[in-house]
């Protein structure tokens, strides 16, 4: 305690007593904060709440099968290195790639297995800033496959079929068609960076019925990865597929030669093309569609010529 005292103006003075006067009191230090989760722990508490989530049934498949619960911690980490540190791929113009809302992204198609359909899924998941799924259009063959059926339903593709694509599109998503097919996958390494024929312009026709932007997208290093210098066609026939590849190292070095060659990629997003303003009817125009779907294979093309000037090599 302290006793009060007058000073000679009469104000009252605090004089601390012989037990105040002992020095401040000494304050205990705080507490160390926790240290940060380590990244190995969060992958762990990652993977738990997953198994959580599917033994609780917490999560949702929409009426076209797609699981993006299974897809984001599932089918989709394990194809980041071959982006990241095998393909380093350079994304540009994701600014041209609304934050909502349908839209069409139109690729060129190559690399005789079209791994460029699931970078470009990857680019717009990762790097895109609204985080937004694709969804892939694909061949009627590809959901005949025993394995890959349920993997492409789950990861969101859907048959590249007008009444899918327009629904998808209404319903506010994002869709990604590869208009070559396979004329694109299965060309041989003489004709790389030639843009095949486009189809008749079904994806234009459901991009006019439902008013959504088309947006171009050119693919650079995907040529490259298995250069297809062969194509065994009486295999192929055997097999019931559209090619069998030959490349240089498979099938010569066997399961050795399925390892793509890490050329350096680079996906340009171009500015969308709209189609809201010419109307739902345009649809049903064929010289319109003819245009509109050379307008967009044109503007690819150009594209991938000018993207190839400007990479440096095919592996740097």
């Amino acid at each position: 305690m302290a006793e009060p005292r007058t000073d000679p103006s009469g104000f009252a003075k605090v004089i601390p007593l012989a037990a105040d006067r002992r020095g401040p009191v000494p304050v205990p230090e705080p507490e160390e904060p926790a240290a940060p989760a380590s990244e190995l722990e969060k992958k762990i508490a990652t993977g738990l709440a997953f198994l959580r989530r599917r033994l609780t049934g917490d999560y949702e498949v929409d009426d076209f099968g797609f699981d993006p619960d299974l897809t984001d911690h599932v089918l989709l980490p394990p194809l980041r290195p071959l982006y990241d540190k095998w393909f380093r791929v350079e994304t540009r113009g994701l600014e041209n790639v609304p934050d909502v809302g349908g839209a069409l992204v139109v690729a060129n198609h190559s690399g005789t297995i079209p791994v460029d359909a699931v970078m470009t899924a990857l680019a717009l998941l990762d790097h895109h800033p609204a985080h937004r799924h694709l969804r892939m259009l694909g061949a009627d063959l590809v959901f005949r496959m025993p394995v890959v059926a349920p993997i492409a339903r789950k990861s969101g593709s859907t048959l590249a079929c007008n009444a899918d694509a327009e629904r998808l599109m209404r319903e506010g998503e994002l869709v990604g068609v590869w208009p070559e097919g396979f004329k694109g996958i299965g060309k041989p390494f003489s004709e790389r960076y030639k843009l095949q024929r486009f189809g008749r312009g079904g994806f234009v026709s459901a991009a006019l019925r439902t008013g959504v932007p088309i947006i171009p997208c050119s693919i650079v290093g995907a040529e490259e990865i298995y250069p297809m210098i062969g194509n065994a066609k009486t295999l192929a026939r055997l097999l019931g597929l559209p090619y069998a590849p030959i490349t240089p190292t498979f099938p010569l070095l066997g399961p050795l030669g399925a390892v793509p060659l890490p050329s350096k990629w680079i996906i340009e997003f171009g500015e969308p093309i709209e189609t809201a303003s010419l109307g739902a009817a345009a649809a049903d125009d064929p010289m319109l569609v003819f245009n509109l779907t050379d307008e967009v294979r044109e503007t690819i093309q150009s594209t991938l010529y000018t993207l190839l000037m400007q990479r440096r090599s095919v592996f740097f």
